[in-house]
């Protein structure tokens, strides 16, 4: 555990060095030019008699019927065969008709399974309410639930499937690029370090000075004269350059899954640690207590409770190095596990010997 500990946070320290630089289109984004989501109503048929039976789905299941000019009650609809989904798709920058999107489908009644079901045309809609993609397609749901005897197995989360390439883009979302005198280049983490190194690396690289840095997040790009009307050449050019990056000194902790992630510029004050674990275990066996023959007594269960109390050896080590290799090494010493390390840091933090962010997810 020991090894596996200082190996892994010295894989981080590596891969998370002060001096890294990074290409600019992973690290910033033109104001514009991105995702849109889109979401509809639909209805999934064909299950095997796990459908829902809520109003939404008799009600959906009507108004399909009338659109094709079958009138019928909802009250008359038996629905263990249909399910009512919500139906999401996420439409990248400039679509067009006819491009194919994945289609996630998410059942919104009781539905217990959405296996072997077929999605009917689905309408997928904008913030604005317009319809930009319709989706249809057989559902992969990439697990299975099956049961029976009051006893059952279940894979994966039978509720939720996807539609491959199940949604085509009907509509367009316009945005004239070329046609742009000035470029904003939206920083994907806001940093006065890594906007100055992006002003100057573009200004050097387009011989002038074109980019100005506005804010930790925004670098305003005017468009140079011999690149006016063709701003997608110019994002080519600019958009593959290396961009000297910073990060804040940070610990991240997730206490559910015991993972602990230390940036690089992580510092620890001189300090001494001493941590201990106290284990109490506590177990209960039940004995049958049988009186005497003709003594008149009842026969009893009595439980015997036995408690235990261990505490491990708690070890004093004094932290006297400032670098994140220094504190992983002292801390491996004292062979404390991911969850150990938890605690110590917290407490380091508390302490004010932690001189980093502490984020606890």
């Amino acid at each position: 555990m020991k090894k596996t500990l200082l190996a892994f946070m010295v894989l981080i320290l590596l891969l998370s060095s002060a001096g890294w630089a990074e290409r600019l289109k992973d690290i910033a984004f033109v104001e514009g030019v991105r995702d849109n989501q889109l979401v509809g109503f639909g209805l999934v048929v064909g299950l095997n008699g796990t459908g829902d039976k809520g109003k939404a789905t008799l009600q959906g299941i009507a108004n399909m019927l009338s659109r094709m000019g079958l009138r019928v009650d909802p009250k008359d609809i038996k629905a263990k065969n249909v399910a009512a989904v919500m139906v999401t798709a996420t439409m990248p920058p400039f679509p067009r008709p006819g491009l194919k999107l994945d289609a996630t489908v998410s059942a919104i009644g009781d539905a217990k399974n959405l296996q072997g079901g077929t999605l009917l045309m689905t309408p997928l809609k904008g913030p604005d309410g317009r319809v930009y993609a319709i989706a249809q397609g057989p559902v992969s749901i990439g697990g299975f639930q099956a049961g029976g005897g009051g006893t059952g197995v279940q894979k994966n989360h039978p509720t939720v499937g996807r539609v491959p390439e199940g949604a085509i883009v009907e509509r367009d979302v316009f945005f004239d690029l070329n046609s742009r005198k000035e470029l904003k280049l939206i920083l994907k983490e806001p940093d006065f370090t890594v906007a100055t190194n992006t002003m100057r690396t573009i200004n050097s690289l387009l011989k002038g000075e074109y980019a100005k840095a506005t804010d930790p997040s925004t670098v305003l790009l005017t468009v140079p004269e011999d690149y006016l009307g063709r701003a997608v050449e110019l994002m080519r050019l600019i958009e593959n350059v290396n961009i000297p990056t910073d990060s804040p000194a940070r610990v991240v902790i997730n206490e559910k899954t015991g993972t602990v992630v230390i940036g690089s510029n992580v510092r620890i004050s001189p300090v001494a640690i001493a941590h201990g674990g106290l284990t109490i275990e506590i177990t209960t066996n039940y004995a049958v207590s049988q009186p005497e023959p003709f003594s008149q007594g009842k026969t009893q269960v009595v439980p015997q409770t036995e408690v235990n109390a261990k505490e491990k050896e708690a070890h004093l080590i004094e932290v006297s190095g400032t670098t994140l290799g220094e504190v992983v090494r002292a801390l491996n010493s004292m062979g404390v596990t991911p969850r150990d390390l938890i605690a110590i840091l917290q407490a380091l933090k508390a302490s004010g010997a932690l001189k980093a962010e502490l984020e606890i997810l």
